[in-house]
């Protein structure tokens, strides 16, 4: 998930690295291209909570894009289920000269170790300035019929000499009550992070401070049987080098 218009939905889904693409190839006429990306982070987070078991990731992502806003593209990480792979694709364009730009796409999650939690998800995001709004659907949560908004709000900034600051905060929305579906007496829960980005010798790191409220405790260690800790605070550190 590291293309620039995909990254900025998932800035409040996911802290693996805050390690962008660079482009890698492009074709002499310039309409096409590919980047790729590796990263190593002390904990896999997405939306708040670990999938490595509170315990180091490696990451990889591989992409393509053509110049008139589509791409495509995977990514792999290590964690506590067995590896997930990413497959996603998708549009994004500026709006004019608004300022506004936005991205479409859809993202198939897959866990060789654990398909029934494979699934798919639809999203889309608007951003301006320094803001980026994302909206993410899932007609089938974790293989569990039951169906999932994911709402972010997410805020990037160049503080300078290298340095980059960002902060998001997330909300996962299910249709019903998940008492009825996993035991979890929650129709959804809030995460959040807050951090900093540093270019050094030549690789990307980051530092975030991650967390989530009571009922994402409540629904991740009810339904999916993980430790209490793996909802808890934490810091994330992650480093990460693009190709």
């Amino acid at each position: 998930m590291k293309l620039k218009t995909l990254s900025a939905l998932c800035l409040a889904a996911s802290t693996m690295a805050m390690t962008p693409s660079v482009m890698a190839w492009e074709s002499e006429d310039g309409m096409h291209s590919t980047s790729a990306s590796v990263a190593l982070a002390s904990d896999y987070r997405f939306r708040g909570i670990s999938f490595s078991d509170n315990k180091p990731a490696v990451s990889g992502s591989l992409d393509y894009s053509h110049a008139s806003g589509l791409y495509t593209g995977i990514w792999m990480t290590s964690n506590s289920f067995e590896g997930e792979t990413n497959i996603y694709a998708g549009y994004g364009s500026d709006i004019g000269d608004t300022g506004l730009s936005y991205d479409l796409g859809a993202l198939r999650y897959i866990f060789p170790g654990n398909s029934e939690f494979n699934n798919n998800e639809f999203y889309g995001s608007l951003s301006y300035s320094y803001f980026t709004a994302g909206l993410a659907y899932d007609p089938d949560w974790e293989g569990n019929d039951e169906a999932a908004m994911y709402y972010s709000l997410g805020f990037e900034a160049d503080l300078g000499s290298g340095f980059g600051f960002f902060a998001s905060y997330g909300y996962t929305d299910f249709d019903s009550d998940l008492e009825q579906v996993v035991g979890a007496n929650s129709s959804g829960y809030g995460d959040w992070s807050i951090g900093l980005t540093k270019n050094l010798v030549g690789f990307d790191w980051s530092l975030a401070y991650i967390d989530t409220d009571s009922d994402g405790e409540d629904i991740y260690t009810t339904y999916g049987g993980l430790d209490k800790s793996s909802a808890d605070s934490t810091v994330v550190l992650s480093v990460g080098k693009s190709f």
